[in-house]
C-alpha cells in the first residue's frame, strides 16, 4: 500500500548506461543507445541517427541556474545521482519532497519516440521496458512505470499493451507520431479498445513528437526561449486529433493523459473548440460526434503539471478530478525539493477535498494504484 503523501503523476528516470545495451535484442546490441565520452570530456547518450543527448538536463532537479550550467560543462554519468535510475536510491529524495509514489516516464525514450527507424525504435523501447520493470520491482509500492511502444502496427502495439500489463506497468507512453496514418484512423480502434479493456491510460508527453521536439527549435522566431513555449502545441494537436476524429465517441472509456504540458490552457482550448464547432455546424455537433468537443476533453483527457498556478484558477471550467500534479523529478524543470512549499503557496484557496484529489487521489484512481484512503500530506504534517 502506498504510504501517506503526495503522488507525482510525472517523474522520470535518467536511463543508466546498461539500460539498452544489456536489455536489447542481441541483433541491435552493437548499435544500442549508450553513454560515450565526448571531445570536451563530458559524457552523453549516443543514439545512431540522432544528436547526442547531454546528461545535464536529465538530472538537473534542485540545482540553480549557474550551478546547472557549470555542471553541464563537466558532467559524466558518475555525476548523475543514483536516485535518477535506482528504485531504492530514489526513496530518500521522494521522502524529502513529501512524495509517496511516482509514475515514471522515460527521458532518453522521449527522443527515441522520434527516431526514423521504426524497427530500431521498437527494439530500444522493448529494452527500456525490461529495464524499467527491474527498477520498479525495487519499490513496488512507490514506483510505477509507464511502458513504451513504437506502434509498428496496430497488432504489434496491442501485443505491447498486453505485455506491459503483464509486466506490471500502469500505462503506455505513446510516440507523438505513429508509423502509419494517424491515431484517429479507424484502424487504430482495435488498439484503443485494447487499452480500454486493459484499463491502461495512454500518455502523450511533451518532446515526443517531431512537431514539438527540441530540434524543431533550431530557428525559433525571436529569442531562443520562444521555441520552448511551442512544445505544448504538439500536445494540443493530439487532443484535437482524438476529439474531432471521434476516437472518444467510439471509445468513451479511453483515458488520455497529456504530460508536462501544463493544464491552464485546457479550459481555453475547450472553449475555442466549441466556438469553432458552433461557428461551422448548426448546434456545434460535428458529424460523427454526439457532443460538443469540450465534453470529450472533460471526460477523457487528464493533464499533468508541476508549476502552473493557472491550473488552480481555471479548474472550475474542467473536472478538477482530471488534474494530476507532478514533480518532474529529476529533470531541470522539477519542483524538487520545494514541491510542498510551492503547493502551499499556490493553493490557499483550494479546499482539502480538492487538494486530496489533485495531489493524490486523481493519479491513484487513474492508474489504479493501491493508495487506499491515505492523506495527500506527509504524516508529520497531519494535524
Amino acid at each position: 500500500m502506498i504510504p501517506k503523501g503526495i503522488i507525482s503523476a510525472d517523474g522520470h528516470v535518467c536511463e543508466p548506461p546498461n539500460c539498452y545495451v544489456d536489455f536489447i535484442d542481441p541483433k541491435y546490441r552493437d548499435d544500442a543507445p549508450r553513454v560515450v565520452e565526448q571531445s570536451n570530456g563530458t559524457e552523453a547518450f549516443i543514439i545512431p541517427g540522432m544528436k547526442p543527448v547531454g546528461l545535464g538536463f536529465v538530472d538537473g532537479a534542485g540545482f540553480g541556474v549557474k550551478e546547472r550550467l557549470a555542471r553541464a560543462k563537466t558532467i559524466r554519468f558518475s555525476d548523475i545521482r543514483e536516485a535518477a535510475y535506482g528504485g531504492d536510491a530514489r526513496i530518500p529524495f521522494m521522502d524529502q519532497d513529501g512524495i509517496a509514489a511516482e509514475i515514471i516516464y522515460a527521458s532518453i525514450g522521449m527522443g527515441l519516440c522520434m527516431h526514423k527507424d521504426p524497427l530500431y525504435k521498437d527494439a530500444c523501447m522493448k529494452a527500456y521496458n525490461r529495464w524499467l520493470q527491474t527498477m520498479c520491482a525495487e519499490q513496488p509500492n512507490r514506483i510505477f512505470g509507464l511502458a513504451q511502444t513504437a506502434v509498428l502496427s496496430v497488432d504489434s502495439a496491442i501485443e505491447d499493451f498486453r505485455q506491459a500489463k503483464e509486466m506490471g506497468m500502469v500505462g503506455m507512453m505513446m510516440p507523438g507520431d505513429p508509423a502509419f496514418e494517424d491515431y484517429d484512423h479507424p484502424d487504430y480502434d482495435a488498439l484503443w479498445q485494447c487499452a480500454t479493456d486493459l484499463d491502461l491510460p495512454i500518455a502523450f508527453h511533451i518532446l515526443t513528437s517531431r512537431a514539438g521536439s527540441m530540434s524543431a527549435r533550431n530557428k525559433p522566431r525571436g529569442h531562443a526561449m520562444n521555441g520552448f513555449l511551442g512544445i505544448i502545441r504538439a500536445i494540443q494537436d493530439i487532443v484535437g486529433l482524438m476529439v474531432y476524429g471521434g476516437v472518444f465517441e467510439r471509445h468513451p472509456q479511453l483515458k488520455l493523459v497529456v504530460a508536462e504540458s501544463d493544464v491552464g490552457w485546457i479550459p481555453h482550448y475547450m472553449t475555442r473548440m466549441d466556438h469553432s464547432a458552433k461557428l461551422n455546424v448548426e448546434g456545434g455537433i460535428i458529424k460523427g460526434l454526439s457532443k460538443l468537443p469540450s465534453e470529450y476533453v472533460r471526460s477523457n483527457v487528464w493533464g499533468t503539471f508541476q508549476d502552473d498556478v493557472t491550473a488552480y484558477h481555471s479548474m472550475y471550467m474542467m473536472d478538477y478530478k482530471h488534474l494530476l500534479w507532478a514533480s518532474d523529478f529529476p529533470h531541470t524543470d522539477s519542483t524538487w525539493p520545494r514541491s510542498r512549499q510551492l503547493i502551499e503557496e499556490q493553493t490557499p484557496h483550494l479546499s482539502e477535498v480538492q487538494k486530496q484529489a489533485i495531489f493524490r487521489d486523481n493519479t491513484a484512481n487513474l492508474f489504479n494504484l493501491p493508495a487506499g484512503n491515505e492523506s495527500w500530506r506527509m504524516q508529520d504534517e497531519v494535524a
